[in-house]
């Protein structure tokens, strides 16, 4: 999809829902109206479905679940059972042991052809009938009763609840199982079944009769993508050098004569059932789970294969387009309180800011974003406190943000602002198609670009005070103009000796873009600023510049250098047109001769300038540590 029509970015927003939320129930409303195909009646009691049931489910890997639709219907498994009870057949038997008795090959014929290998009569893989029937007799147990209690137990694992079967589609399927009894006494005929085929037969009628949601089909996905741990409850369903054995053959045979196809579009470990289920397994990231009844002419739920096929291409989900990095999307995470811009702030600001910077985060990005890492930054930010009024993401070290990342954040963004909260977005030069779409969906909105997208993160942090300061002083000026009795480096002087202090200052003016001090000269001066706004710039290698602070009317500057009788350490440029004094050291000195406590007065005030600097950047220093 083109950003204009991304289905992620282009919905409108759901109250307390996230942009997932939001794509999942857009995602619903495509395919609701799909009616093509029909309910399987082949077994009698799956033709009772309703045929408008549709639920689409997907769990991460670290145990969040997104739903929509009827994620809570119960159905019977049926044959998304085959993966699991194969991953317990390896378990009970061995490796050695179920090769010998199934093979791994695809068949690239139906879920229930009688595909044996010529040779051994082997069922070529088990994610057909004859290997499901032969795997579920290698599932320990002496009798079905006892095999059927495992595979439930296990089953139970997985989904992370107790599973049960449906008897009433169990008695269906084994009064109607004519052609499984058949395969069973293949199976015998070739020795694949030791004894008689009636056990195995009935724990397998009963296995594929478990019931299930879509919701524990996602589970059960996610806790193969976990490497067997259940990442909702934390309990082992599976040896974790067994999954991907499972998955191996979920990738190659698990759609059946589909499976190439499916590889081809989708790209996902999957597996299907008669019922309507539809499950896959992202690897490391996620499972997804569809349910919906209606099938097409090779017993796959209709509309989840289109389901499947749309939330693989439009979330780059297929397994073999993997991030180049696997570290942790969030880099650091903290508050406005702890870490602000490089603008100064006369102190009536900074105390605001300590009292409401909470209510704005700051989250550093870094890595590939790609569904599952871009994933958990959206939950983190969407779940954040709901005191949270901005929001600032930094993309410096983010390496890639595919489209469908692009997209989600742009519709978090959206969603923010129609709710009357901020996102701001920080050092975007980088991904043009997020900076884009953002440009686009601003731009559609009547809302300036430059107002949430900046070059950096030390600007968009400004941005984010400046605008927390301002809902709570609508009507501050801030191109004010002070007086010198105002100035913070007059704190404490009277009238009058503010005046006396005049008399030995000289007043200047500088247009916007001037240098008013330049790093390397000598530091003769402290300036006073009344009117206007500075920045203290450094040059970095490579020739870029770095503002190391923003000044405004009411501060002072070119102290530090003064004091310690160094030459000038960077420039001071005029961000706009300026008026200052320059205090020259020479007339301090004098100053303090003739008026010993009127220069102490100003010692003092220079002394607690420097001295909250200090404070303010060890508490930022501690917060990124921390963060």
């Amino acid at each position: 999809n083109e950003a204009g029509s991304s289905p992620i970015a282009g919905s409108s927003p759901i109250a307390g829902s996230s942009p997932i939320d939001r794509y999942l129930t857009q995602l619903h409303a495509r395919y609701s109206s799909l009616n093509d195909g029909a309910v399987a009646t082949y077994i009698p009691e799956l033709a009772k479905a309703d045929p408008s049931w549709f639920g689409i489910c997907v769990a991460t890997t670290d145990g969040h679940v997104y739903q929509v639709g009827d994620a809570a219907q119960p159905f019977t498994i049926q044959s998304i059972s085959k993966p699991f009870a194969y991953g317990l057949a390896l378990e009970d038997r061995g490796r050695t042991r179920v090769l010998e008795k199934v093979g791994v090959e695809p068949s690239g014929e139906a879920f229930n052809s009688i595909s044996l290998a010529p040779q051994t009569g082997c069922p070529l893989n088990p994610m057909i009938n004859a290997g499901a029937i032969a795997t579920t007799s290698l599932v320990n147990g002496d009798t079905a009763e006892q095999k059927v209690r495992r595979l439930v137990e296990v089953f139970s694992a997985y989904a992370g609840r107790p599973l049960t079967v449906n008897e009433a589609v169990y008695v269906s399927e084994r009064e109607t199982g004519h052609r499984n009894r058949a395969i069973g006494h293949m199976l015998r005929n070739f020795d694949i079944l030791s004894e008689d085929p009636t056990s195995a037969l009935d724990a397998y009628f009963q296995q594929c009769s478990i019931e299930v949601t879509c919701r524990d089909l996602a589970v059960m996905a996610a806790t193969l993508a976990n490497e067997g741990e259940n990442p909702v409850t934390g309990e082992r369903a599976i040896k974790r050098e067994l999954v991907d054995s499972v998955m191996s053959v979920m990738m190659s045979c698990g759609m059946y004569d589909y499976a190439g196809e499916w590889l081809y579009w989708v790209g996902l470990p999957a597996k299907s059932g008669v019922s309507g289920g539809i499950m896959a397994v992202l690897p490391g990231q996620l499972g997804l789970a569809v349910f919906s009844p209606r099938l097409d002419a090779r017993g796959n739920s209709l509309r989840g294969i289109q389901v499947c096929k749309d939330l693989s291409t439009e979330l780059d989900l297929h397994c073999l387009r993997v991030p180049r990095s696997g570290r942790a999307s969030l880099r650091a995470v903290y508050d406005l309180s702890k870490v602000r811009s490089k603008r100064v702030r006369r102190e009536r600001e900074r105390r605001l800011l300590d009292d409401v910077g909470r209510r704005a985060k700051i989250y550093e990005l870094q890595g590939d974003l790609m569904f599952a890492a871009t994933e958990v930054a959206i939950r983190e930010i969407a779940e954040a406190d709901p005191v949270i009024e901005s929001a600032v993401l930094d993309f410096k070290r983010v390496s890639q943000v595919d489209r469908s990342s692009a997209a989600l954040l742009v519709g978090l963004a959206e969603e923010w602002r129609q709710r009357g909260k901020t996102i701001l977005f920080a050092s975007l030069h980088q991904h043009r198609t997020l900076e884009r779409m953002l440009a686009e969906k601003l731009d559609a909105a009547g809302v300036p670009p430059g107002s949430a997208s900046f070059a950096d993160l030390d600007h968009a942090l400004e941005a984010c005070e400046d605008g927390l300061i301002a809902r709570r002083n609508p009507g501050r000026d801030t191109a004010h103009v002070v007086q010198l009795q105002e100035h913070d480096l007059f704190r404490g002087l009277s009238a009058a000796g503010v005046a006396l202090v005049q008399t030995r200052m000289r007043l200047t003016r500088f247009r916007r873009g001037e240098t008013i001090v330049r790093a390397g000269e000598p530091a003769d001066d402290i300036f006073v600023l009344l009117e206007g706004q500075v920045s203290v710039m450094v040059e970095l290698a490579g020739g870029q510049a770095k503002r190391l602070a923003t000044l405004s009317p009411g501060m002072f500057f070119g102290e530090l250098a003064v004091f310690r009788h160094t030459a000038r350490s960077a420039d001071v440029c005029a961000d706009t047109a300026v008026e200052c004094y320059a205090l020259p050291k020479r007339e301090l000195d004098a100053l303090g001769e003739a008026e010993p406590g009127l220069r102490t007065t100003l010692l003092e005030n220079i002394l607690r300038h420097v001295s909250d600097m200090v404070a303010l950047l060890t508490a930022e220093v501690t917060a990124l540590l921390e963060g």
